[in-house]
């Protein structure tokens, strides 16, 4: 099954169904092959079009979905009519249970200890036949290149089939670009998600995702760290997407 993607803002997305997302992952997973996958919303999109390096990254991606209402909305009115919005959380937590049926094994790394520790029990609780290969918070610096293979070795030596990382974004995004090849585990950037099925950040309730104001909700519990980041992004994300539509519709005539 090859994997069609499309542009938003020069940032190439995956049009994929959740199911098909899953089984590629476990697939490659399988197979053991070092593969790296982005979950991209506005912030993505937008950082990728004003950062060439960060835009090869996601564009380098073995698969990019569509996260965030607006991403997907793009494909849906772009011809991919029945694109969903694949999020990270429920990507990480889907897979889990895929993961338990088949017996792959799952690595985390990111956040810190504290939070990984929850994560666990949580995912204990849900999960109690799956196997977790191990997990790992990194220093909140830049690693020397003994610290950076260290992690390398005690991930490959853990036998995952799939890692997921929560470094938040763009940190993961260039973290797995960077290990493709090096780590032969299927690589996955998840963000928040650690922390949601952790229990330490509350996530939005069932219908606020379903009528994609996820968003707001973090920004109504977040205002400080999160107003002037949605104010900036969002702002240039419409202005980008009003370009590529009246580029797209001067092509067409």
């Amino acid at each position: 099954m090859s994997i069609k993607r499309f542009p938003v803002l020069g940032a190439y997305i995956s049009h994929i169904t959740w199911d098909d997302a899953i089984q590629k992952i476990q697939e490659w997973g399988q197979r053991h092959e070092s593969r790296y996958v982005c979950i991209c919303n506005v912030h993505s999109v937008v950082t990728a079009a004003r950062d060439p390096d960060f835009n090869r990254v996601i564009n380098s991606a073995d698969m990019a979905t569509p996260d965030g209402a607006p991403v997907a909305w793009v494909l849906r009115h772009s011809g991919f009519e029945t694109q969903e919005r694949i999020n990270g959380p429920d990507l990480m937590w889907r897979y889990l249970k895929k993961a338990e049926e088949l017996d792959q094994q799952v690595f985390f790394y990111g956040s810190n200890d504290d939070t990984l520790s929850k994560l666990i029990v949580s995912i204990n609780s849900e999960f109690p036949r799956l196997r977790i290969a191990g997990a790992y918070s990194p220093p909140f610096r830049p690693l020397t290149l003994e610290e950076d293979e260290a992690e390398i070795n005690l991930i490959k030596q853990s036998g995952a089939h799939v890692v997921f990382v929560g470094l938040g974004c763009p940190k993961q995004e260039r973290w797995m670009a960077a290990h493709c090849g090096r780590i032969n585990a299927v690589m996955i950037g998840v963000g928040a998600a650690f922390d949601y099925h952790a229990g330490t950040i509350k996530r939005a309730p069932l219908s606020w995702q379903r009528h994609g104001f996820e968003w707001l909700y973090r920004l109504i519990s977040e205002p400080r760290r999160l107003f002037m980041r949605y104010l900036i992004t969002n702002t240039l994300f419409v202005l980008g997407l009003s370009k590529q539509l009246l580029m797209q519709k001067i092509r067409s005539r």
